[in-house]
C-alpha cells in the first residue's frame, strides 16, 4: 500500500514539473529588464522628469520667462502689456530692436511730414502702404488743384513711444505715438492764410502704425494707418 502511495507522489511530482516547464516555455523568464505592470506610465514619468522641454508643455510663466531671456527683450517692455507682442515679434525676427525701430520711425515721421507739405509723392510712395499713399496723394492733388500752398515746420519732436505690438501671421504691426510741436500754415492763391499761423505753434499727438512682413523680401517698414489724438 505504501509503495503505491510513493509511486503516486512521484507521478504527481513529474506532472507538476512538466507543467512548470511548459509555463516557462510559454511565458518566458524575467531577466530584470522587463517593464513592470505600470511600465508605460513609468516611462512617461521618466521622460517628463528628465525632458520637460520635449514632452511636457511649459507653463505660461515658463513660456514667458524663457523667450525673454533668450530673445533679449528690452527691459522697458518686460512686465508690461507690450511684452507678449514683443516676444512674438522677436520670435519671427530675433534681430529686431525696439530702440532702433523707434529711431527709424522718428526719421520716417519727419520725412513724411516734410514730403507731404512739399507735395513730394515720389518720396512718400515707398514709405506708405497703397491705401495710405492714396489718401496722401489725393489730399495733395486737391490742394494743388485749388492753388493752395501748405507749409509745415516740425519745431520739436519728442522721443516716440510704442503704443502696441501685434503679429498678424508673419506681418508685424507696431503703433507709435508721436508728440510734436508744429507750425502749419495753409494759404490760398492770393497768399492769404486759410488755416494756421506763422507765429503759432501747436501741440500735435499722432498715432502712426507701421507694418512689415517678416517673410517678405523687402525688409522696410511702411506706414499703414494714421490717426490724430485730440
Amino acid at each position: 500500500m505504501d509503495g503505491f502511495q510513493f509511486i503516486d507522489i512521484i507521478l504527481l511530482a513529474m506532472v507538476a514539473g512538466f507543467i512548470v516547464l511548459r509555463l516557462r516555455s510559454v511565458l518566458g523568464r524575467r531577466t530584470g529588464h522587463e517593464p513592470g505592470r505600470d511600465g508605460p506610465a513609468r516611462h512617461a514619468d521618466a521622460l517628463g522628469a528628465g525632458a520637460d522641454n520635449v514632452v511636457n508643455l511649459p507653463s505660461a510663466n515658463a513660456r514667458r520667462v524663457a523667450p525673454i531671456t533668450k530673445l533679449d527683450i528690452e527691459a522697458i517692455y518686460q512686465g508690461t502689456p507690450l511684452e507678449d507682442g514683443m516676444v512674438q515679434l522677436k520670435m519671427t525676427d530675433p534681430s529686431f530692436s525696439a530702440t532702433g525701430f523707434l529711431q527709424g520711425a522718428a526719421k520716417a515721421f519727419e520725412m513724411i511730414i516734410a514730403a507731404y507739405a512739399k507735395g513730394d509723392t515720389d518720396t512718400l510712395r515707398p514709405l506708405l502702404s497703397p491705401e495710405v499713399y492714396s489718401q496722401f496723394a489725393s489730399a495733395i492733388q486737391d490742394r494743388e488743384q485749388s492753388g493752395e500752398t501748405f507749409t509745415s515746420e516740425l519745431v520739436v519732436l519728442k522721443p516716440p513711444k510704442v503704443e502696441s505690438v501685434e503679429m498678424r501671421g508673419s506681418a508685424a504691426h507696431i503703433a507709435v505715438q508721436f508728440q510734436s510741436e508744429q507750425s502749419n500754415v495753409l494759404e490760398n492763391t492770393q497768399g492769404e492764410v486759410i488755416e494756421g499761423s506763422d507765429d503759432h505753434v501747436e501741440s500735435v499727438t499722432d498715432i502712426w502704425t507701421f507694418s512689415r512682413d517678416n517673410n517678405a523680401y523687402d525688409p522696410n517698414w511702411i506706414l499703414v494707418a494714421t490717426r490724430s489724438v485730440d
